[in-house]
C-alpha cells in the first residue's frame, strides 16, 4: 500500500505533534506517525519554562489544555537536614518557576485540533520500517508497519525526524551523533502528594545521594534518585528500601505516601542519562528536531522546550518555503543555522549546572 503527503512527521511527542498541529492549521497536508498507541507515557520531560509557554501561547495551545492539568510551581528550594538552604523564587509577582503539565495532557488539544482537518492522519500504533530515497539520494518518505501488522509506504515532500534520543529517523538516514556521558542515571517514581503539599521543586543531598522532587498536576510528587552512570544492576540487588528510606529522612512529609506506594524496584523507571549532538540535522528532504537532534539531560528542564522551539521556527520556516514554492532544502538547512547554536549553549549550560550543584548547598 501506498500513501501520498506533503510532510511526513515521525514522533508523536510535544515536538511532532504541535509542528503537525501547526502545520495543518495552515492547510499543509500532514502524515503524524506514533510507535505508541496512546499519547503521553510516564517519565518524559513535562515542565514548560518561559520558551515553551511563550510557543504555545503564541499559537493559542495552553489555554486548550485541561485547567486541572496546568500546574504553576511557585518556587525552587534547595533542602540539607530537613530544612531548607536555599529558595529560588519566580521573577515577577505572578510568575512561577515552571510549569507542569502531564504529556497525554499537552498532547490531546493539539490532537484533537489537528484531526478537525481532512488534510491531517495520526498513525497511532506505527514503527518506521526504513526510508524511501529518490535516484538523486533525496528523501522521499517512509516505510512504515502498521498496528494491524500491514506494511505500507509514506511518500512525502519531506521526512521530519521528532522521534526522540534513540531516533529511527535518524539511524535509517545514516546520522551520526557524538555522545557524551554524565556521569549519572536517574531512577525516577511517582507517589500521590500529601494533602497539604506546595506546588514547589525540592532538591537535596542525603546520605550522599542527590533527590529530587517535582510536584506534578493532578496531584502527585515526582521523585529522582540520582545513582552512578551504569550502576543500576548491581543496585537492584540490594534492599530497595535503602533508597526509600533515605527519601523518607530527607523530606518525613512523605513518608506515608512513599511506604504506601514504593514497594518493589517496579515501582522505579531507570533512564539512562546523556546528551547528544547530532552531525547534521538536515539532508535533502529530510530533518530532525528534538532529542533527535540534541538530546539533553533532565537538568533544568529545557528538553521538551528546545524541542518545542524547534517546532515551531521549522514550522515557520516550511510556510515560506511551501508559499513560496521553494526548494525544501533551504528551510530544512536554516533550521540547523537558527537553532543550533541556542541548543548547544543550553546543553553547555546543563554541565556547568551539574557540575556546580553543591554550590547550592554551600558545601
Amino acid at each position: 500500500m501506498e500513501r501520498h503527503t506533503e510532510i511526513c512527521i515521525v514522533g508523536g511527542g510535544p515536538a511532532g505533534t504541535l509542528l503537525a498541529c501547526l502545520l495543518a492549521r495552515r492547510g499543509a497536508d500532514v502524515v503524524l506517525i506514533e510507535k505508541q498507541s496512546s499519547p503521553g507515557p510516564s517519565f518524559r520531560g513535562e515542565i514548560l519554562n518561559n520558551d515553551g509557554e511563550r510557543v504555545l501561547r503564541k499559537h493559542g495551545l495552553l489555554d486548550k489544555v485541561a485547567p486541572e492539568a496546568v500546574l504553576a510551581l511557585i518556587r525552587l528550594e534547595y533542602w540539607d537536614n530537613r530544612r531548607v538552604v536555599k529558595t529560588i523564587l519566580p521573577e515577577t509577582e505572578n510568575g512561577n518557576v515552571g510549569i507542569h503539565i502531564p504529556q497525554a495532557d499537552l498532547l490531546r488539544p493539539m490532537l484533537d485540533e489537528a484531526a478537525a482537518y481532512p488534510n491531517f492522519a495520526y498513525l497511532p500504533g506505527t514503527t518506521v520500517r526504513g526510508l524511501l530515497q529518490g535516484e538523486d539520494g533525496r528523501y522521499t518518505g517512509v516505510k512504515i508497519r502498521r498496528a494491524d501488522g500491514s506494511d505500507e509506504e509514506i511518500r512525502s515532500r519531506i521526512v521530519v525526524g521528532a522521534d526522540g534520543r534513540y531516533s529511527s529517523v535518524r539511524r535509517h538516514a545514516g546520522i551520526t551523533s557524538s555522545t557524551e556521558g554524565h556521569g549519572y542515571d536517574l531512577l525516577w517514581a511517582r507517589i500521590p502528594a500529601p494533602a497539604d503539599w506546595e506546588p514547589v521543586m525540592c532538591s537535596t543531598i542525603q546520605n550522599g545521594q542527590q533527590l529530587h522532587l517535582f510536584t506534578q498536576a493532578r496531584g502527585y510528587v515526582q521523585v529522582g534518585w540520582n545513582i552512578r552512570e551504569d550502576s543500576y544492576k548491581e543496585l537492584r540487588k540490594r534492599p530497595f528500601e535503602e533508597l526509600t528510606d533515605t527519601l523518607i529522612q530527607a523530606f518525613p512529609k512523605l513518608e506515608s505516601s512513599v511506604r504506601a506506594h514504593i514497594t518493589s524496584w517496579q515501582d522505579f523507571v531507570l533512564l539512562d542519562i546523556f546528551s547528544s549532538r547530532s552531525e547534521r540535522w538536515a539532508r535533502p528532504g529530510l530533518v530532525l528536531i528534538g532529542d533527535a537532534a540534541h538530546t539533553m539531560t533532565p537538568t533544568g528542564a529545557f528538553g521538551l522546550n528546545e524541542a518545542l522551539t524547534d517546532a515551531d521556527v521549522l514550522h515557520e520556516e516550511l510556510l515560506v518555503c511551501m508559499e513560496q514554492l521553494q526548494d525544501t532544502s533551504l528551510p530544512l538547512e536554516r533550521l540547523e543555522q537558527r537553532r543550533r547554536g541556542d541548543v548547544e549553549r543550553r546543553q553547555r549550560e546543563q554541565l556547568v549546572m551539574e557540575q556546580g550543584y553543591a554550590k547550592n548547598f554551600n558545601i
